[in-house]
């Protein structure tokens, strides 16, 4: 198993960006509407462990049209969100692709802001394959503009 990780420093607090992301199957399509057309919780309430979405990717979007995802893991304290990919585009390239977000407040001394902790955990289905490092970019992206949002909201 082979792993990549990016961190993105944020503005917003760590609850209102942990907050976003609890939320994402709601707010991420109506936020990024020309990368993401719709995500539909298909089991579970979508907040839990076992929990299971599709997510459906605006057209012109690069490599994925969908991506069926489980939430494997759910720390409230830990402000730690993990989805495993089990359908989908990804599925051809990658026999297996987790991957986890932690927000982490800068500190406890009232300084603004926080980290956000991206990890990719994935197996390549054969060596022709690439790292993923365009898909940690873009998380990067749209973490960038998901704060810029919320600061402005």
């Amino acid at each position: 198993m082979e792993k990549l990780e990016i961190e993105v420093q944020a503005k917003s607090s760590a609850e209102k960006l942990w907050a976003a992301f609890k939320d994402s199957s709601n707010l991420f399509p109506k936020f990024f509407p020309n990368h993401i057309k719709s995500i539909e919780v298909i089991q579970g309430d979508g907040y839990t462990v076992g929990s299971f979405r599709l997510i459906k990717y605006a057209q012109g979007t690069p490599i994925m049209t969908f991506g069926k995802e489980k939430l494997e893991v759910a720390d409230e304290e830990k402000k730690v969100i993990s989805y495993r990919v089990i359908d989908g585009e990804l599925t051809r390239y990658y026999k297996s692709y987790t991957a986890t977000l932690q927000v982490v407040p800068k500190s406890s001394d009232g300084e603004e802001g926080c980290w956000l902790k991206w990890r990719v955990d994935f197996e390549k289905a054969s060596e022709e394959v690439h790292d993923p490092i365009l898909l940690l970019e873009y998380a990067a992206r749209t973490f960038n503009r998901l704060d810029a949002l919320l600061l402005n909201a």
